[in-house]
């Protein structure tokens, strides 16, 4: 059996994507598996169980990644072909099954409409990571064994607006990590992805050089995850790595402000969110709102209220 899975671009979507693979895979031992993902999200798949091929759909212009894709895939015939971004090629292809992602009416979270494609809306397969040894191997060596002892802090993300600010993760970072407190001296590290140094940097600088795990920019994203199922908790602004620690299954803490929890709020057996009090409509509907100028929006979030999440997921 054969199984064409088309799945976004970003990390985060990918991520939650994989709920609804797993599934498919589960629901068919042995079946072997496409994938088409863009350059970002595609080696979030490289050691996916029954992997045949991973196809990775660089943009082009008038559609022309879509027209590569069908040639790639459209003369065969399919057991199950999956689009989850509603182009024409699961249309044109050959397959005894067909899967494309409904367009929801009403604020739904992305994990429960790719449950609904399978009659889980009620109970959606959550999110999952397969990574390989040699990504295990990796992350011993830049981790450890973790065993609960690592705080893991994501203070970057695809935009100003939803980051919040640096010197709040660092207070958050002592709380936790304060000889009283419920991680006591345990190190921290820091994820964040290529380009986000300057994000990441303040928090780095706060952490002593003995108890400082650097991986902003690092390390690829199989190896990321196989470190952050070692964490004993994540802290972290809406991005693809929270959605990445939350599918491993470490405890994590997503922050959120100018997005939307109700659609993309991190799904996991130990997943939570904390938002700021005005709506995500709230903060970017003042007068004069520029996205490439306004700065953090995450500012009404408070480090007491994060502490607190973070001791509850501790607890």
């Amino acid at each position: 059996m054969r199984l064409l899975f088309i799945t976004s671009n970003r990390i985060g979507d990918a991520v939650l994507s994989t709920g609804l693979l797993s599934h498919l895979i589960d629901r068919d031992p042995g079946i072997r598996v496409t994938i088409a993902a863009g350059p970002a999200s595609a080696p979030l798949f490289e050691a996916l169980p029954g992997l045949e091929r991973l196809i990775v759909l660089n943009k082009s212009r008038f559609h022309g990644h879509w027209w590569r894709l069908w040639r790639a895939v459209g003369l065969r015939k399919w057991d199950v072909a999956v689009d989850l971004r509603r182009s024409a090629v699961l249309s044109a292809l050959r397959a005894e099954e067909k899967l494309r992602v409904p367009k929801p009416v009403h604020p739904i979270h992305r994990v429960d409409v790719l449950g609904s494609m399978v009659g889980r809306a009620d109970n959606p397969p959550l999110p999952k990571m397969w990574w390989s040894p040699v990504h295990e191997e990796r992350a011993t060596a830049l981790v450890g064994s973790g065993h609960g002892k690592v705080l893991a802090i994501g203070p970057t993300a695809n935009w100003e607006g939803k980051i919040w600010p640096a010197d709040r993760f660092v207070s958050v970072i002592k709380a936790l990590t304060d000889p009283t407190g419920p991680l006591p001296n345990a190190k921290v590290a820091v994820f964040g992805g290529p380009g986000e140094r300057a994000q990441a940097l303040p928090i780095l600088q706060s952490v002593p050089e003995d108890r400082r795990i650097d991986l902003v920019g690092t390390v690829d994203l199989l190896t990321a995850a196989a470190a952050m199922s070692r964490m004993a908790l994540y802290i972290g602004n809406d991005s693809g790595l929270m959605h990445m620690s939350a599918a491993v299954g470490t405890p994590t803490l997503g922050l959120f402000g100018p997005s939307q929890d109700a659609l993309y709020a991190p799904r996991g057996p130990r997943a939570a969110f904390l938002r700021t009090p005005e709506t995500m409509a709230e903060l970017i509907g003042f007068p004069g709102y520029d996205r490439h100028t306004v700065g953090s929006l995450m500012g009404s979030l408070s480090t007491d209220q994060v502490i607190a999440g973070a001791k509850d997921l501790l607890e």
